[in-house]
């Protein structure tokens, strides 16, 4: 059965990753919910709420509400919210009630802009999907919304799309990004969404390059090539110090890394610049066609990945230590590299 999960726990879903990428942006962000969803989020999937604020409200829908689907009433409180917080602009976030309801969300678009005189962005998860699909809308309105105007191109300037914590597992990932990307050149870096404002998502024609750290960029870095030309690359990221130690040993190994396609493509090239081995890519999320290499594939269940471990074909596995739980039967080498949208795990 699809998406069956008998011993991991749940993955962050589409809505959690929507909210990960407009945090530290200075909207208001409303979950058309009725609470739970939002708590979920706030409680489990956003490890920054312990640390940096962010205007997030539920819409604390009613029974009624939905029944009746009372626009207006979500409205005001969007209203009365916005002219209580300094925001820039606001976002309504679908959960399953407005799935099962077919709430119009571009009318909510409209009304939101028209009572609250500031720019409003929709993105229509559903609860249903994962992360990086709630990421990937969230990246593509922003952009589409914001980045309006060609400016001029600045030299050694780079964009980061697709870093979140649910991908990097690490509070200060634009830190490391930024850092690992000058030692390489890139002399102003921005990571859109971790460590960076809207104004910065307004200024994202002046970058020279685009870089993609996760599956969920890649849809916006290529909607900036096709309207500002803006070029990008994908599969540059910086891989944990920890994790690195014990990748030189893996020489004629057959390894299989379980985790996001980008993170999981780095840790890929950096064993074959380093030695020869047999390595196949796998995730639970987005895997792009344009990443892929010919014997990656998408894990859907539970028994699916125990039964390819249980087989013996591979000799090494990377991935985040809860896989652990489905591994009972393996008797080959597993190297831990964390991911928080699967185990809740930040990097120690």
């Amino acid at each position: 059965m699809n998406n069956l999960l008998k011993r991991l726990s749940p993955f962050a879903p589409d809505l959690s990753g929507a909210v990960s990428v407009l945090y530290e942006l200075g909207g208001l962000t409303v979950i058309c919910d009725a609470g739970g969803c939002t708590g979920n989020i706030c409680g489990f999937d956003e490890p920054r709420w312990f640390h940096k604020k962010s205007a997030i409200f539920s819409a604390g829908l009613r029974d009624i509400d939905a029944i009746l689907g009372r626009d207006d009433k979500l409205i005001e409180k969007l209203q009365d919210a916005a002219s209580k917080t300094n925001v820039d602009f606001t976002t309504l976030v679908g959960t399953p009630v407005p799935a099962v309801i077919a709430t119009d969300f571009k009318a909510l678009k409209r009304m939101a802009e028209k009572r609250t005189g500031l720019p409003s962005i929709t993105i229509e998860t559903t609860g249903t999907r994962y992360y990086d699909e709630g990421a990937e809308q969230a990246y593509l309105e922003l952009f589409k919304t914001f980045s309006v105007e060609q400016l001029p191109v600045k030299k050694g300037s780079a964009g980061v799309i697709g870093a979140t914590p649910l991908d990097f597992s690490n509070l200060e990932a634009e830190k490391n990004i930024t850092v690992y990307l000058e030692n390489r050149g890139w002399k102003n870096t921005t990571c859109y969404g971790m460590g960076s404002g809207l104004e910065f998502i307004k200024k994202a024609s002046a970058v020279e390059k685009n870089i993609v750290v996760s599956p969920s960029g890649l849809k916006a870095a290529e909607y900036l090539k096709e309207k500002f030309g803006t070029p990008y690359i994908t599969n540059i990221i910086p891989i944990p110090e920890s994790l690195q130690k014990e990748l030189y040993e893996l020489k004629g190994k057959k390894i299989l890394i379980i985790h996001q396609q980008v993170a999981a493509n780095s840790v890929r090239d950096l064993i074959l610049k380093k030695t020869e081995a047999d390595i196949t890519v796998a995730s639970w999320f987005m895997l792009k066609e344009s990443l892929m290499q010919e014997h990656d594939f998408r894990l859907t269940e539970e028994d699916q990945l125990k039964g390819i471990l249980e087989s013996g074909d591979y000799d090494v596995v990377i991935g985040d230590e809860i896989f652990r739980r489905v591994m009972k039967k393996y008797n080959g080498r597993f190297i831990d590299f964390p991911h928080f949208a699967v185990s809740g795990r930040l990097e120690k």
